[in-house]
């Protein structure tokens, strides 16, 4: 009843940019946080970055300086501007999010299914 749904993965050279988005449809929800994750093969899925309801901001180390996280977390929707994009940045991008929902869910995960980000020359 709750989907996040990402969009703006695709093939880009070593130095380029992709812009992904996500968006939330389905039950409310109230958001504590939301954010990207990306998993490469044969890897564990990793936390690029978030936000929280707070304003707080957080990025992985291997991306800060070069991603930006942007969003409007109480309309459900969050972007992730990747510039000076590296083939180690390859791998499958999640949308995430933290919230509560009506009745009594406190801080419940919700995924998107992927979208595919590839740098290569």
């Amino acid at each position: 009843q709750v989907q996040l749904v990402e969009s703006g993965g695709g093939l880009v050279q070593p130095g380029g940019s992709l812009r992904l988005s996500c968006a939330a449809s389905g039950s409310p929800v109230s958001w504590n946080s939301m954010g990207w994750y990306r998993q490469a093969p044969g890897m564990q899925r990793e936390l690029v970055a978030d936000f929280t309801n707070r304003g707080r901001t957080n990025y992985a180390d291997s991306v800060k300086g070069r991603f930006t996280i942007s969003g409007d977390i109480a309309a459900g929707t969050v972007s992730l501007q990747m510039n000076t994009l590296k083939p180690e940045d390859t791998a499958t991008y999640y949308c995430n999010g933290r919230g509560n929902t009506w009745p009594d869910h406190y801080d419940v995960p919700y995924w998107g299914n992927g979208t595919q980000v590839t740098v290569s020359s």
